[in-house]
């Protein structure tokens, strides 16, 4: 147990601050500053359910799942991962249970329970935490850090910076503390191609060159859903315009099926491999007539509607920035030690959760980098008080 009081401030109060401030309750004062209310980011996370975790127990795996900090998060992981998330909303009080697809959720499928328990669990604690409703708008260093508000300032032995993907740089840039430039990541993606009259529409395991397969939704001004995310956040730092391709079904013996339904229209042969309305957007495209009769497609117009299929060229021209999860850049890790995510340049500020250069994939990755990296981040100001 830490014996001097040191005083610790977070600026931020979304899921890394306030896990920052869980791991150090037991040890210290902690004050908090946010313009809004604690861990409110936390309520609209895997669609109101709070996809808190994803199931990836070796640390390596669960690393490779970041386009943006894989090595980096190999130290922090090592002291914090996947097994002690779950550990840890346990003793909030949180059950759990893992999907199908590997992600992670409350048994009560509920953002706002979770959200309840969490703060319930921080401000039981032997130790004060206070909570201040102010925007941060500069640190200043002296003998120890000034923390100044359009309230006022104060001062602090420690300082945790966790203002999230969207804001808070100014504050490691008015310390020379290098950013990189922070792009949409896991966000939809602007085409070229007037997609409108197929908004809605969701066609199941399409795959896309070297990016895997996965789910995409179109949408009034292109394309969106898992599959478009993961390549969103590949390509967050590929400059537009770009081309993919899609394969949207693999249909073996096309000619045989035309054989086999010669008095169908080939708008219903279509339909039973995708989406009417997308069967139908296909031949619109290749100006083949929706009840053109199977025996009637020829070879020309067979190649055609397989080459659509197999081969859909999109071209990307930007991102749908209404629509961003998180940023792909931030503070540069190389600034940060990744022992105690404290900056190499200025002593006792950290620096933790998405207001770093971290990034990952859906599915409940980038809470994993909130959690991980509050945790290295407590242990580390402890550590460094007990060995003073």
């Amino acid at each position: 147990m830490v014996q001097d009081k040191k005083r610790v401030a977070i600026i931020g109060g979304g899921p890394s601050g306030c896990a920052c401030a869980y791991f150090l309750k037991n040890y210290f004062d902690v004050t908090i500053f946010d313009i809004s209310k604690p861990l409110l980011t936390l309520l609209p996370t895997g669609g109101g359910r709070c996809n808190l975790a994803h199931n990836d127990f070796d640390i390596k795996e669960l690393a490779s799942n970041y386009p943006r900090g894989e090595k980096f998060l190999y130290s922090v992981f090592s002291k914090f991962a996947t097994d002690d998330t779950l550990k840890m909303f346990e003793e909030m009080g949180v059950k759990t249970y893992i999907q199908d697809d590997g992600r992670i959720f409350p048994t009560s499928d509920s953002s706002s329970n979770v959200r309840e328990k969490f703060l319930a669990s921080l401000f039981k604690s032997p130790n004060r935490i206070i909570f201040i409703q102010e925007k941060v708008l500069d640190l200043k260093i002296n003998e120890g850090i000034k923390v100044l508000t359009k309230g006022g300032s104060y001062c602090f032995d420690f300082v945790v910076v966790a203002v999230g993907g969207h804001s808070g740089y100014n504050v490691a840039s008015s310390l020379e503390i290098k950013v990189i430039e922070p792009k949409p990541a896991l966000t939809g993606l602007v085409t070229k191609q007037n997609f409108s009259q197929l908004s809605g529409i969701s066609i199941k395991n399409v795959s896309c060159n070297k990016f895997g397969q996965g789910d995409i939704l179109f949408t009034h001004n292109g394309i969106s859903g898992p599959l478009i995310y993961k390549i969103s956040s590949l390509n967050a730092r590929k400059n537009f315009p770009y081309k993919l391709k899609f394969t949207f079904a693999k249909i073996e013996n096309f000619q045989e099926l035309l054989n086999c339904n010669s008095q169908k229209d080939i708008q219903n042969v279509l339909s039973e491999f995708l989406p009417k309305s997308f069967a139908l957007y296909i031949l619109e495209y290749i100006k083949i007539p929706l009840n053109t009769k199977c025996h009637k497609i020829t070879g020309k117009m067979r190649d055609s509607i397989l080459n659509e299929i197999e081969n859909f060229e999109v071209e990307i021209v930007g991102c749908n920035k209404s629509g961003e999860v998180v940023t792909s850049g931030g503070v540069d890790l190389n600034e940060i030690n990744p022992k105690n995510m404290e900056s190499k340049k200025v002593k006792n500020l950290y620096f933790i959760g998405e207001v770093l250069d971290i990034d990952g994939f859906c599915g409940g990755y980038n809470l994993q980098n909130c959690w991980s990296t509050a945790y290295v981040c407590a242990k580390g100001i402890i550590e460094k008080v007990e060995n003073e």
